[in-house]
């Protein structure tokens, strides 16, 4: 979503609309733009796009270690308010897998740094695809009657005492739980731990009843709404892809 600079889009309505820009130095408006990111379709087709890019790095490099879930956590803040070229982190199955990119002289520091085991390159690769596209092993853990769940926490958060499968990015703000636990005790979790959690994917015979994403409380829903009867008051696109009754 913080790299969208502007979008054109189609309305309920059948208008074109224009928002943001192409540039960053041209980005003016309403910031419809990105908010087309969270939407899943729900408010318009998306006709352009512009996002910023960034260079690739000239230097990567992925370190592994081996540690408990509550010392991957604490690691994790520690290396976070230090000036480190961190831009991936993954812990499951004992084992917490750190990336480090950008230039060859700060990736050469922070690797002498951190210490840790250096990971062959094309492993490295395949492991971070693996979690970008869901191919890693962990995520073939889902069964007939189990849920992916995704919980977004404070990454001070310490690892759920709760059962079933679970992997942890983005520092520790994001976790992944495969889990047949269900609905209700997974979102209690999730909020006593001061974060939500969202269905991200079910087995044939998990009950899905509950909804995919966390209830917003009622002056979230209203705008949310709002911004429904704005964009498609038809409500052409995605109907109940956000909510049952949105």
């Amino acid at each position: 979503r913080d790299f969208v600079l502007g979008a054109v889009i189609m309305n309920g309505h059948g208008q074109v609309l224009h928002f943001g820009g192409q540039v960053v130095k041209n980005v003016a408006g309403y910031d419809v733009s990105r908010l087309m990111a969270g939407s899943l379709g729900t408010l318009g087709l998306i006709l352009e796009l512009s996002v910023k890019v960034l260079p690739s790095p000239k230097s990567e490099t992925t370190l592994k270690f081996d540690m408990n879930g509550t010392d991957a956590v604490r690691k994790l803040n520690e290396w976070g308010g230090r000036p480190l070229p961190i831009t991936a982190s993954a812990w499951r199955h004992g084992t917490l897998a750190v990336r480090l990119a950008g230039a060859e002289a700060a990736v050469k520091s922070a690797r002498s740094s951190l210490g840790g085991e250096v990971v062959d390159a094309v492993e490295a690769e395949r492991f971070w695809a693996g979690l970008r596209e869901q191919t890693d092993p962990f995520f073939a853990g889902i069964g007939p009657r189990t849920a992916l769940w995704r919980l977004a926490l404070p990454s001070i958060t310490e690892p759920l005492q709760l059962p079933g499968a679970q992997l942890m990015e983005w520092g520790g703000g994001q976790r992944w739980w495969i889990t047949d636990t269900d609905a209700q005790t997974v979102r209690i979790s999730a909020k006593q731990a001061g974060g939500h959690a969202t269905m991200f994917r079910t087995g044939a015979g998990y009950d899905r009843s509950a909804g995919v994403f966390t209830p917003l409380p009622a002056p979230l829903m209203k705008i949310h709404r709002g911004l429904k009867a704005a964009f498609d008051p038809a409500r052409i696109f995605n109907r109940g892809r956000l909510y049952p009754d949105f």
